[in-house]
């Protein structure tokens, strides 16, 4: 006699928590994975796939690019895909951080000085500009640049020469200049805190990586790309994944430091874990702390009522539409999120015309 189902599974124990979305990147996603030198750009967001294009039709070029967004977005991946994609890619790429220099040596920093050019100057010293001759010359930070020095980079970026400290020659020089900032540097102009002709002068191409919430249908791909990385780098074989109650937790946080806290949180959980899947105990407090205070609150009923049927259907397609935005329409996470079936949502969304 055949048992109920429900007791065979009672009789076997507890079941192992849903290894639902495990760390791969399955063939049906189409997710851009690009490698360079300094790193791989993971996502399949509109924005990601737009700078990944852009990169590609001006990479051949030596034009001055200016890649912008708030802080742990990326940026430096995107001037190293920008290098690597570039015929400059077997020469240096040299970065430079203009916010860690102090400012009475940036200028050395970048053009080098002659012997004696200053106390403690003892020998002579080629510049970052120098190192990177027939390369890329890679700016980050520079809306911290002190304005002494913003009048040195706008010779350098018309004339494509400059002098050592302490050195009258003028040397002549082939690099590639790319800057990124996290500021608003049309702002920082009108604030009289950069000037504009060396604005516009960097503004040529401009790549705008945009926050993590923004594209949140990446975060997903991201997290599994960190999970594959770091347990490679642990050699945590004993780990396979995330929950899904994980994955939704991180999926549902604001992000406020982009992709590098998500790196980091996905480090942390991987080095704690128990295993063998990433669960959402093994997330930092604030990310479940926000998870739980996104629940929907109680509607109030108007004193005159209200049309149940009308009010439940438009709750339901503003939450749809919540969803196919959070993931990029990507339909599969979409209904994940919604805790439906893809056929079932695929089915919802032509017979509300969303």
């Amino acid at each position: 006699m055949l048992q109920n189902p429900a007791e065979v599974l009672q009789d076997e124990g507890p079941l192992e928590p849903e290894p639902a979305r495990l760390a791969v990147y399955n063939a049906d996603r189409h997710a851009t994975l690009r490698p360079t030198s300094r790193g791989k750009i993971v996502g399949e967001h509109a924005s990601m796939r737009e700078i990944l294009a852009t990169i590609e039709r001006v990479a051949a070029s030596s034009c001055t690019v200016l890649v912008t967004g708030p802080s742990g977005t990326g940026k430096e991946l995107v001037v190293a895909a920008l290098h690597d994609a570039s015929p400059r890619a077997s020469q240096p790429l040299v970065a430079v951080n203009c916010g860690a220099i102090p400012e009475n040596l940036v200028e050395s920093e970048l053009f080098g000085h002659a012997k004696g050019a200053f106390t403690g100057a003892h020998v002579a010293r080629q510049g970052r500009v120098a190192a990177a001759e027939g390369g890329t010359l890679f700016l980050d930070e520079v809306g911290e640049l002190p304005p002494s020095m913003q009048v040195n980079l706008l010779r350098l970026l018309q004339e494509r020469e400059y002098s050592p400290v302490g050195d009258s020659r003028t040397i002549k020089c082939n690099v590639r200049i790319v800057a990124a900032t996290n500021r608003d540097l049309e702002q920082e102009v009108q604030n009289g805190r950069f000037r504009e002709d060396l604005f516009y002068r960097l503004d040529v191409i401009n790549l705008r990586l945009p926050a993590l919430r923004d594209r949140a249908g990446d975060i997903e791909l991201l997290a599994m790309h960190f999970f594959r990385l770091f347990v490679e780098r642990t050699g945590r074989s004993d780990l396979r994944g995330f929950t899904a109650e994980a994955l939704d937790t991180m999926t549902e946080y604001d992000w406020p430091g982009n992709v590098r806290a998500l790196e980091n949180v996905v480090e942390r959980a991987v080095l704690l874990a128990e295993g063998p899947y990433l669960t959402a105990a093994d997330l930092p407090m604030r990310l479940r702390r926000e998870a739980s205070t996104g629940q929907v609150a109680a509607l109030p009923l108007p004193g005159g009522g209200i049309d149940l049927r009308s009010s439940v259907e438009h709750y339901e397609n503003e939450l749809i539409r919540q969803a196919l935005e959070k993931t990029g329409r990507n339909k599969n996470r979409a209904a994940q999120l919604l805790g439906l079936n893809r056929t079932t949502l695929v089915e919802m969304i032509k017979r509300k015309g969303l």
